[in-house]
Order: structure tokens, then C-alpha cells, then sequence
């Protein structure tokens, strides 16, 4: 009987040793998991700090370049006035190129939809311009006057703007950062 009441004194002991040794252990770690979550919480915060700057300014230069591939934009900006038809067709796919070049790395800061409209947006103004300039009935006896002519025709008859829907999703996604 010394034994059992030995056991049963010891029992007394240990168990709620090991009852408060769990609750311990438990509060420790609904703290440590709550104290992880508040540091991600503050990284994130801080990643948006000083992410978003960078993603409106990514926005804004995206813009920038619909608005400058815009083919009423894109004739005012770049004259035909002495040009030849070939030699302008060179000069505009040249700048749709160029300028669309120059902003590949603002994909990195929108959506991969969104980037495929502006691309869409680039690929139908080329294929605006090159079905104008391969329109034109002597293209190589041409001016660029002409093209130039024949683009502008070509917006008005189709009534279909290849900007306008990436400028739609551009703005719509920029908005929904805030």
C-alpha cells in the first residue's frame, strides 16, 4: 500500500505540473503564431508602401504609351510631310515598336491580362498601319501624306479603337489599387 499511495502522491503532483505545462505551452504558441502573423501583417504593409508608388508610376508610363501608339497621336507627333510611303510605314512601325520596347518592364507591375490587351493594343495598330499602307493602289510610288491619309480613313470607316479597351482595363485595374 506504500506504493500505490506513493504513486497516487506522485500522480498529484505530476498531473497538474503537466496540465499547467500544456496550458504554458499552448498560450506560448497561440502567442507566437499571432506575433508571425502581425509580422507579416507589417511586412505586407510595408511592401505596399513601397510597391505602389512603383505600380502607379508602371500604370501611368503604360498609359503614356497607349496614348502615344494612338494612331491619331502617333501621325500628329510623327510628320509625313516629305516622306515617302515606304519610308513613313518604316518611321511609324519603327515608333509602335520603339515605344512599346521602351515600357516592357512595366509588365512586371500589372496583371498578365492586362499586359496582353496593351500588346493586342500595340499588334492592332501595326496591323492597321500595314493593311493602309499595303492598301494604297502604287504604295512604293506613294507619300507619306497619303498613308497617313489612308490610316486616318481607316479608323473613321471601322469605328474600332485598339487602344481604347486596354486604356479601359488599364484604368480599371489602377483603380481597384486603392
Amino acid at each position: 500500500m506504500d506504493t500505490t499511495a506513493y504513486v497516487f502522491e506522485l500522480l498529484k503532483i505530476i498531473l497538474p505540473a503537466l496540465i499547467v505545462a500544456g496550458s504554458i505551452f499552448y498560450l506560448i504558441q497561440q502567442y507566437l503564431d499571432k506575433e508571425q502573423q502581425r509580422r507579416l501583417i507589417e511586412l505586407r504593409l510595408q511592401s505596399t508602401k513601397e510597391t505602389l508608388p512603383l505600380r502607379l508610376q508602371a500604370y501611368e508610363r503604360v498609359t503614356l504609351l497607349l496614348e502615344r501608339i494612338t494612331p491619331n497621336n502617333l501621325l500628329v507627333r510623327l510628320s509625313s510631310a516629305g516622306l515617302t510611303a515606304p519610308d513613313y510605314h518604316r518611321v511609324l512601325v519603327s515608333e509602335l515598336r520603339a515605344e512599346y520596347e521602351h515600357n516592357l518592364s512595366q509588365q512586371l507591375y500589372m496583371s498578365s491580362e492586362v499586359w496582353e490587351q496593351v500588346k493586342s493594343a500595340k499588334e492592332g495598330i501595326l496591323t492597321m498601319v500595314n493593311k493602309a499602307y499595303h492598301s494604297l493602289p502604287a504604295p512604293q510610288q506613294a507619300r507619306g501624306t497619303d498613308l497617313a491619309k489612308r490610316i486616318l480613313e481607316t479608323i473613321i470607316t471601322d469605328d474600332a479603337d485598339p487602344v481604347a479597351q486596354a486604356l479601359h482595363a488599364l484604368k480599371r485595374e489602377a483603380a481597384g489599387l486603392f
